[in-house]
């Protein structure tokens, strides 16, 4: 059960003051907060649309007086500076108002994605110490308010919950847009402060919550809408979940508003939906995952609707290769943007100017002068110019710890603050990334990333389950799949009843394995034990030449029967 107690940390992120003060001296941290930008463009142009999403259309104007209404209601409600509040929305114009109000209170935002359910939420709000939940009331057949129900059960610390819509047996959000809250300061924030908890991708076990302030996120808007090109006239269509770090900073929804863009929320990814909102709104920007990019790709020179607004369409998540990067120009008009990044800190762009090739070849290099790269082997040695290795990285919006977590810190960071980000490397002579895979056990479904750790605890758990191993297989249209691995114990299992049970867990959808394979012993190693990480390197490359053989199996009959 979730119990808070006076020991649960007010989430921080500190530079050593060296550091601290280069970023200052440079002006790349500048005191700005996100409660005093919003209201200063809201002063500059109030009558400009803000936000688009359904029905609802919010000026800047709006925007501010919606974020400082939600601020006083949850001040009246009880909730201090500091406190934290787990926001559980859709793409709905509800998420910014609320994460605004949030800002504007002096709370600090823990992001949910919309598919996580009660395993991932119970986790988010017991690592924070959250005292509120905030949640759509229902969002594509899944009701969060029953998820709501069993968090307070789980958790009593989490006293308040509103939700946006039809909120029976909860306080509805729209209540608290009717209280007054002009009186109150635009902040009451520091640049320093910790502005949210975004989440790790979860590289080991449940996702790791990172702190970010407003100087180092505000000091990321900054940038990469100066890269991006954005300004008044960009129209940025929110297609992605934009609880996830790409499509809410990079530049993302809060860069778009933060250069006094248009921000349009589309409530799916799927290219019908988008293509009717590009043409209506006349999107500039979008930010999309490879299997996206895929179907967009697919359906664009079949659709009636007018494309012709894209100027750029970014693309991140996952390595996307170079045969699909060469069809974005011809087949959707726009030029593509490599986007290669972390929730952690580094961000990497393709510059818009660059030569083609640079684009379609490598992930980008990073947005300041102040990021700083290692690449190392094995061993922990630099490699050689342009060979590839494990990525390590600092810099002036790079977190130093995650919160609350000691281990994850020894593992993650070094002594002299470098973050270890799992990713292997190379770097051209240009000092452009060319991302190679994961150096751990980090599936990358679709930009979503998923625990083989987690998944193999849960499988663990089912009593027909002697033993599991979760690895990732190359998947050309979601990047990666996962395949669990079964050793059964009595009667086997049928794959679909497996796959039903564990997602009867209430865990997100994207973490149920992929394929299910059942073996009837793992191999151990020659000390007699089992290493996980050898295991899956040794049962993935199995599934693999199973596959080329079944693959070449059927050219050779697809042959013989031409011939």
């Amino acid at each position: 059960m979730c119990k808070v107690t006076s020991s649960t940390p007010l989430p921080t992120q500190h530079w050593p003051d060296e550091f601290a003060k280069r970023y200052r001296a440079v002006g790349h941290w500048r005191n700005e907060t996100f409660g005093a930008w919003l209201r200063e463009r809201a002063t500059a142009h109030p009558d400009r649309l803000a936000v688009v999403g359904g029905q609802q259309r919010w000026t800047y104007a709006e925007l501010d007086r919606r974020a400082s209404s939600l601020a006083a209601g949850f001040a009246q409600a009880g909730l201090q500076r500091g406190d934290r509040v787990v926001v559980h929305l859709p793409n709905i114009p509800d998420f910014i108002g609320t994460v605004m109000g949030l800002f504007r209170a002096g709370l600090i935002p823990v992001y949910a994605l919309p598919a996580h359910r009660i395993t991932e939420i119970e986790h988010f709000a017991k690592g924070s110490g959250a005292r509120a939940y905030v949640a759509a009331a229902t969002h594509a057949g899944f009701d969060y308010r029953a998820l709501a129900t069993e968090l307070q059960a789980r958790c009593p610390s989490v006293e308040h919950v509103w939700i946006s819509g039809d909120a029976e047996p909860f306080t509805p959000l729209d209540a608290l847009y009717a209280i007054d809250g002009s009186a109150l300061p635009s902040s009451v924030s520091q640049g320093s402060q910790v502005a949210f908890l975004q989440i790790s991708g979860g590289s080991t076990g449940l996702s790791k919550l990172i702190p970010r302030t407003h100087d180092d996120y505000i000091y990321t808007l900054r940038e990469s809408a100066r890269i991006c090109g954005l300004g008044p006239d960009t129209v940025f269509l929110g297609a992605l979940p934009i609880a996830h770090n790409f499509p809410m900073s990079s530049p993302g929804f809060l860069g778009t508003l933060y250069a006094g863009g248009r921000v349009v929320l589309s409530p799916s990814p799927d290219p019908e939906s988008a293509f009717a909102l590009i043409e209506r709104e006349h999107v500039t920007v979008t930010s999309l995952v490879p299997p996206l990019l895929l179907q967009w790709l697919d359906l664009a020179p079949r659709s009636a609707h007018d494309l012709s607004s894209l100027r750029t369409i970014q693309v991140g998540g996952a390595k996307l290769s170079a045969e699909i990067a060469r069809r974005v120009r011809p087949v959707l008009g726009a030029t593509l943007q490599q986007v290669f990044g972390m929730a952690e800190g580094l961000v990497n762009y393709t510059r818009l100017d660059d030569p083609e090739e640079r684009i379609i070849h490598t992930q980008g290099c990073p947005i300041s002068p102040d990021d700083e790269i290692l690449i190392l082997d094995d061993a922990g040695q630099p490699v050689a110019p342009g060979q590839a290795g494990h990525l390590l990285t600092r810099g002036p919006y790079t977190i130093r710890a995650y919160h609350d977590n000691p281990s994850a810190n020894a593992r993650s960071f070094t002594e002299d603050g470098y973050y270890r980000t799992g990713d292997i490397v190379r770097m051209t002579p240009e000092g452009y990334l060319e991302v190679q895979g994961r150096a751990g056990d980090h599936i990358n479904r679709a930009g979503e990333k998923i625990s083989a750790e987690e998944i193999e605890d849960h499988l663990l758990s089912h009593p027909q389950v002697f033993d599991a191993a979760v690895v990732s297989v190359p998947d050309e249209y979601l990047g990666e799949r996962s395949c669990a691995f079964i050793i059964p114990k009595g009667d086997k299992p049928r794959a679909a009843d497996l796959k039903k049970w564990i997602r009867g867990r209430g865990i997100a959808d994207f973490k149920v394995p992929d394929q299910i394979v059942f073996v009837t012993q793992f191999a151990a190693t020659a000390a007699l034990k089992i290493s996980r990480k050898a295991l899956r390197a040794q049962l993935r490359a199995q599934l693999l030449a199973q596959e080329a053989s079944a693959a070449g199996t059927t050219a050779a009959n697809d042959s013989t029967a031409t011939s």
